[in-house]
């Protein structure tokens, strides 16, 4: 049986000892490393190459790291990590507003940013478990999937599609997780931190930023009055 393709990641970061580190710290591993040390470097880097999942310093000489994302964005649904020395400023919501699916404040442990490229990973792989119910692949809820509508939106769960008025729409593999936890339980309010669970496979609370700032490009994407904010609680889709 042939063993699976090494994942591929593109790390950019300036500081040399910090590039080293988290290379070598990676390649043990078992992630197959590449790095640039400024924006412009790491962009044709990714234009050359494929990658599986990305790593920008927001810091970065040339073309910062908000802007390499969005470059990315133009072009490519690939998870990006966000890694900030200010994890309280802008830096962060800039980042997320970018395109980042989530983002490390430095100095980072190994295990914890491992953990964070592993949560990443998982939900560029995501695939619905189908419902114990019913045979897999026997009508709604098997492996199959099902075709969900909500108005204008439809959501195939199983080809793990979505689109507005018939027009396909392009999601991070973050955006399409976070919309099919929104979709299990319509005009239902989820909480921050049950999303930061399910979605993000956070053990402990982490920031509601990026469910926010997550839930923003969805509404952008989808239409601003789908997904309905209930103050002091949480969101919840709108049927």
């Amino acid at each position: 049986m042939s063993q699976p393709a090494p994942v591929r990641v593109l790390l950019v970061e300036d500081d040399d000892l910090m590039r080293r580190s988290f290379t070598v710290a990676l390649e043990r591993y078992g992630y197959r490393m590449k790095s640039a040390a400024d924006g412009l470097a790491g962009l044709e880097l990714f234009r050359d190459e494929s990658f599986d999942l990305l790593i920008l310093d927001v810091m970065l000489p040339g073309l910062d790291g908000i802007g390499l994302c969005r470059r990315i964005r133009e072009t490519s649904l690939v998870p990006v990590l966000m890694m900030s020395a200010r994890g309280d400023g802008l830096d962060v919501v800039a980042g997320l507003e970018a395109g980042a699916d989530d983002y490390v404040v430095k100095p980072v442990d190994t295990y914890v940013l491992v953990a964070r490229i592993r949560s990443l990973l998982r939900r560029a792989t995501y695939a619905p478990a189908p419902a114990p119910e019913q045979p897999a692949g026997d009508g709604p809820g098997g492996s199959e999937g099902e075709v969900l509508v909500f108005g204008d939106l439809a959501i195939d769960t199983g080809g793990l599609e979505v689109s507005v008025s018939g027009s396909p729409v392009a999601l991070t593999p973050t955006e399409l997780k976070l919309l099919l936890a929104f979709a299990a339980h319509p005009g239902i309010v989820l909480e921050r931190h049950t999303l930061l669970r399910d979605v993000w496979d956070y053990g402990w609370d982490g920031d509601s930023r990026v469910v926010d700032l997550c839930v923003q490009r969805l509404r952008s994407k989808l239409g601003r009055n789908r997904i309905e904010t209930v103050r002091g609680f949480g969101y919840k889709l709108r049927r």
